[in-house]
C-alpha cells in the first residue's frame, strides 16, 4: 500500500486576463500558493508519490517568482514526485522541465513514449510520457505491461475524447494497459476514480478555477492504492471560487434590490458572474449593477439576459415619434443577421421607451 497524491493543471503565471491587472497579480499569487499547501498535505498524510498530470504551468515558460517556488517547494516534499508534461506545458529545449536544476527527488518524463522510474523502497513503478509538442497523438494505444510484479502506477495527461488533438484514450486502452492506477490530466473537473478491466482511472480536475467554466470547489485527489485498491478522495484546496448567481426579475420590482436579497454569504472571498434572466420591463446597465455591488464580491461581472413583460414592438407604427422609432428599429431587428445583433437593437429600444417615458428627448 502506497500513499498517493494526485494533482493537475495547476496552470501556474497564468494570465487571467478578465480580471484587472492588480486582481490577476493577486490570482496568480494564490495560485502559487497552491504548492504550499501540497507540500503542506504530503508531510500531514505521509505521502509516498506525488504525480502531476500534465499542465503544472501555463506555458513553457515560467516567472523568476514561479521558477524558484518550483525548485524550493519540492525540496521540502519528502516523498519521490513525478511529472508528465501536458499541451500547455509540454517538454522542449526551452522549458523550465529542462533548464531548472531540480532535487532527485523529482522525475519529469520528456519523451512521447513511455519511460518508467522504478522505485524499489516502494516497490513500485511509474510510467508516463510527455507532450512534446502542444498536440499529441493518443499515447496509451497499444501499450501494455510487459509484467505485474511490482505496483504499477502511470501519470498522462490525456483526454477520453476520442476525436481530442490531446492524447485521446479510450476505456479500451486502459483496460489492456493492466496498470493499478492511471492518474490523468487535462479535464478540469473531478473525476473521482473509475475502473476499466484492473485499472483504475481518475481526474482530479484543477486546483484553482480560472474562469466561469470551471466552477465549484477545485482541489486534487489523495488516497492509498495497492494491487485491486484504490482509496482515492478529493481534498479541495483553493483560495476562490467562480461561482454564478442566477436571479428572476419577474417578480421583482427592482434588479439591485433583487441582487441585494440573493448575495450568499463570505460573497467577497469569491468571483461572481450574476445573470439577470425572466420577465422585466426597466433597463439594466450591466457595468453599473457591477460597480454598485463592487464590495460586495471579489469581482464581479453583470449579465442581463431579461426580456421585456410587454410586447416592445406595440405602437411601431404610430405617426407619432416614438411610433416612428419603434418602426425603424422593429425593421433593423428583422433584417439582423445574428443573435448578438438583434440582442443590441432590443437594447437599444428599452432605452429609447425608458427615455420617452420619463419625457426626455431622444436622437435617432
Amino acid at each position: 500500500m502506497i500513499k498517493l497524491l494526485h494533482a493537475a493543471d495547476l496552470h501556474l503565471d497564468s494570465p487571467f486576463e478578465s480580471l484587472s491587472a492588480e486582481k490577476a497579480a493577486e490570482r496568480r499569487l494564490e495560485q502559487r500558493a497552491l504548492l504550499h499547501r501540497i507540500v503542506e498535505l504530503c508531510a500531514e498524510e505521509q505521502v509516498d508519490i506525488v504525480l502531476f498530470a500534465g499542465d503544472l504551468l501555463d506555458s513553457t515558460r515560467s516567472s523568476y517568482e514561479t521558477s524558484e517556488l518550483l525548485t524550493s517547494a519540492f525540496e521540502k516534499i519528502d516523498a519521490e514526485i513525478c511529472i508528465a508534461p501536458g499541451n500547455h506545458d509540454y517538454y522542449c529545449s526551452s522549458s523550465p522541465y529542462a533548464s531548472l536544476t531540480f532535487p532527485s527527488n523529482v522525475h519529469i518524463f520528456s519523451a512521447s513514449q513511455f519511460e518508467q522510474f522504478y522505485f524499489p523502497k516502494l516497490n513500485c513503478t511509474v510510467w508516463g510520457a510527455a507532450f512534446t509538442a502542444p498536440y499529441s497523438p493518443g499515447l496509451l494505444s497499444g501499450f501494455s505491461l510487459p509484467n505485474f510484479d511490482s505496483l504499477n502506477l502511470m501519470v498522462l495527461h490525456g483526454d477520453m475524447n476520442p476525436s481530442s488533438q490531446y492524447c485521446p484514450i479510450s476505456e479500451d486502452d486502459i483496460a489492456r494497459s493492466h496498470l493499478d492506477y492511471l492518474a490523468l490530466g487535462h479535464i478540469h473537473s473531478c473525476q473521482l476514480p473509475a475502473r476499466a478491466g484492473d485499472t483504475y482511472y481518475a481526474y482530479p480536475g484543477c486546483p484553482e478555477g480560472r474562469g466561469f467554466d470551471e466552477l465549484g470547489e477545485k482541489g486534487i485527489l489523495l488516497g492509498s492504492i495497492n494491487k485491486g485498491i484504490c482509496d482515492m478522495r478529493f481534498i479541495p484546496i483553493c483560495s476562490r471560487q467562480y461561482r454564478i448567481l442566477d436571479i428572476d426579475l419577474t417578480e421583482a420590482a427592482d434588479a439591485a434590490d433583487a441582487l441585494r436579497a440573493a448575495i450568499p454569504p463570505s460573497s467577497d472571498r469569491d468571483i461572481y458572474r450574476v445573470i439577470f434572466s425572466g420577465s422585466y420591463d426597466k433597463t439594466i446597465t450591466p457595468s453599473k449593477i457591477a460597480e454598485q455591488f463592487s464590495d460586495k464580491f471579489y469581482s464581479l461581472t453583470v449579465r442581463d439576459r431579461t426580456r421585456p413583460r410587454r410586447d416592445i414592438w406595440d405602437g411601431a407604427g404610430e405617426d407619432t415619434l416614438k411610433g416612428l422609432f419603434l418602426s425603424k428599429l422593429k425593421k433593423q431587428y428583422s433584417d439582423a443577421k445574428s443573435e448578438a445583433e438583434r440582442d443590441q437593437i432590443v437594447l437599444a429600444v428599452r432605452y429609447g421607451l425608458a427615455a420617452f417615458e420619463n419625457g426626455e428627448e431622444i436622437c435617432l
